[in-house]
């Protein structure tokens, strides 16, 4: 199973009157070719919200500019939460939905917590205009009639003094001209710009906890409950070390009766190689060539900083894992360190290769490309130390 995978987001720009950027609407996409939403429901609104804030990071995806996200009934009616809070985004009011007494007073909950809400598609309906006076944003389809119509509804919206009128689906010149004539403040569609999908990988959430284990358990001072209640969550390393546990060659002869007693009888350094190994065993999928790469990066950055006695070890080891993971997915090193609490020069390190532990990071990579200063001798033990690591141990006979 891939460690990462590709996630996709639709974003449409909004423009203001003097032809800037103002904002985005965030969309729905299932695939890198889909040009449109394949669904419109609660699932796809979900996949939006969780991908915008965590995938992406709502700052790379929309910069200082607002933005709107599509709710669908459960969200506002509190079937749902918001995982956001107020004034982040914008949540807009699908067209379509069924306008009721229960979505009334949640339209009304949110905008009294501070949400700024945007009704999609209005059309003047006596339902849809009563969220009107808990608007902030209308937006009105300029294919929905001839001007006159369009005025009639613009002027309906403006007896609520708050509200921006949002002039959609603008598909000609003709169209963007009446939308300035009638004074609507923000303009969309694609005479102006089309939905662009924008494309990141995500590290599921188990391997994401795993590299944040592996920053735990490289910390100066481990907090074990909460590296043990990690591990507790991922029953893949929790049978792996209970396995090391029963081992043979462990010398043990007592039964454990819990996570937390293994790990102790372990002690961490063993359980941080085998949480490095499964992340690592993770991202390479299957290619064992792929697998040791890694692994020897981080040894290497290991050996190299104990050399030349600029750090601890293991934290060198932590960022020599995490740059090979971070290359692996294929975005900036910076964007997977933003996930981690990771401590000041480790973070340095990996995203922008200063400190001491970045020099050390530079010419490891620099070497394994085949250049930079002769690191022969620390290739060689890290491939030994690697080989003897990737070599699992098997469970005892009974």
């Amino acid at each position: 199973m891939d460690s990462s995978r590709p996630v996709y987001i639709g974003r449409q720009a909004l423009y203001d009157d003097k032809r800037q950027l103002a904002a985005y609407e965030l969309l729905f996409r299932d695939g890198p070719h889909a040009d449109r939403a394949s669904a419109r429901d609660s699932v796809a609104t979900s996949r939006v919200i969780v991908e915008a804030f965590t995938a992406f990071g709502i700052e790379e995806l929309v910069g200082d500019r607002g933005c709107f996200i599509n709710l669908t009934r459960e969200f506002l009616v509190g079937e749902l939460p918001l995982p956001f809070p107020p004034g982040r985004a914008g949540l807009e009011v699908m067209s379509g939905m069924e306008i009721d007494d229960e979505v009334v007073e949640g339209a009304a909950a949110l905008a009294g917590q501070g949400h700024r809400l945007a009704i999609d598609g209005f059309t003047g309906d006596p339902a849809a205009a009563r969220l009107l006076p808990h608007a902030h944003y209308v937006k009105i389809d300029m294919r929905a009639g001839d001007r006159q119509a369009i005025a009639r509804l613009a002027d309906q919206c403006r007896r609520v003094p708050r509200i921006r009128l949002v002039a959609q689906r603008i598909e000609t010149s003709e169209q963007l001209e009446l939308a300035h004539r009638l004074r609507f403040q923000l303009f969309q569609g694609h005479q102006l710009a089309r939905p662009h999908l924008v494309t990141t990988h995500a590290l599921s959430p188990i391997r994401l906890a795993r590299i944040r284990l592996l920053t735990e358990l490289s910390a100066e001072e481990i907090d074990l409950d909460r590296a043990v209640a990690t591990i507790e969550r991922d029953p893949a390393l929790a049978i792996r070390i209970l396995r090391g546990v029963n081992n043979a060659a462990n010398g043990l002869r007592q039964p454990v009766s819990s996570i937390f007693q293994a790990v102790v009888l372990l002690g961490v350094p063993q359980v941080r190689q085998w949480a490095t190994l499964m992340v690592a065993a993770d991202l390479a999928d299957g290619d064992e060539s792929l697998l040791s790469d890694i692994v020897v990066r981080a040894r290497m950055c290991q050996t190299v900083a104990e050399r030349r006695g600029c750090g601890d070890g293991a934290t060198a080891f932590t960022a020599g894992l995490l740059s090979a993971i971070g290359e692996l997915l294929g975005g900036p090193a910076g964007a997977l360190t933003e996930h981690l609490a990771l401590t000041a020069d480790v973070a340095e390190a990996v995203a922008h290769g200063r400190g001491e532990l970045g020099a050390v990071l530079r010419d490891v990579q620099a070497y394994q490309r085949g250049v930079g200063i002769d690191l022969r001798g620390e290739l060689l033990a890290a491939l030994s130390w690697t080989n003897a690591s990737l070599a699992e141990p098997e469970p005892a006979s009974r």
